[in-house]
């Protein structure tokens, strides 16, 4: 995944954050509907879904995704990769994180970010969940025009399950996520006691980090639906 600028707990084992209030994001076109046609993928001949066909083969792989945005409805993309991603012919839903908001890092002058952790469990190879990552980015309009510039959706695989890889189309674990608390955070609220192969405990992790100005949105994430 491309690199990207900061954007996405409180109380936790890092420091203290403050909740943030602020005005509605704007109402936009639902481009999750679409995401979820992009990424259905094929039937096999039972006439399963690929992926649930894929599910009845090896076993689940647990795997942590980040989202973030900072342009357009910031929360109703979040919204959309979580039901594009995780929708019926997706990867399996086990758990979605509270919202951060995070001031940029890096790049050109931007927007705050809003940013969520998704935990899913897939038997599909890596390299198929990146390509529906940058399905459902593609779905929701990222264009990449400028190095860690503004996007509608962004989507890093942190972990898959626990594959190290040095994989220049598809590090794993993701080479920065322990240095960001806009994943760490939010991956802590989730699941306390998880760890990044080869870098160690989130939770000490997140104390480690600098905060870069995260706080907590009221807005919560749903499962799909």
């Amino acid at each position: 995944m491309t690199p990207r600028s900061a954007g996405s707990a409180d109380g936790r084992d890092g420091p203290p954050v403050a909740p943030v209030t602020g005005p509605a994001e704007r109402e936009q076109p639902d481009a999750g509907a679409a995401a979820r046609a992009d990424l259905a993928g094929p039937a096999d001949l039972a006439g399963r879904p690929a992926t649930a066909a894929a599910a009845a083969g090896p076993s689940p792989v647990r795997v942590v995704l980040a989202l973030g945005s900072n342009l357009g409805d910031r929360m109703a993309s979040l919204q959309g990769a979580v039901d594009a991603l995780t929708g019926p012919a997706g990867l399996g839903f086990l758990a979605v994180s509270p919202v951060y908001q995070t001031a940029p890092v890096g790049g050109p002058s931007q927007p705050d970010y809003l940013n969520a952790v998704l935990l899913a469990c897939t038997a599909l190879p890596a390299r198929a969940v990146l390509d529906r990552a940058h399905a459902a980015e593609a779905a929701f309009r990222r264009v990449r025009t400028v190095a860690w510039g503004p996007r509608t959706l962004d989507v890093d695989i942190i972990t898959y399950g626990d594959i190290v890889s040095d994989d220049p189309a598809l590090t794993l674990p993701h080479p920065r996520a322990h240095q960001r608390a806009f994943v760490l955070a939010p991956w802590h609220d989730v699941d306390p006691g998880a760890r990044i192969p080869g870098r160690g405990r989130v939770a000490d992790l997140l104390a480690a980090a600098a905060p870069g100005g995260l706080r907590r949105v009221p807005a919560r994430l749903r499962p799909p639906s």
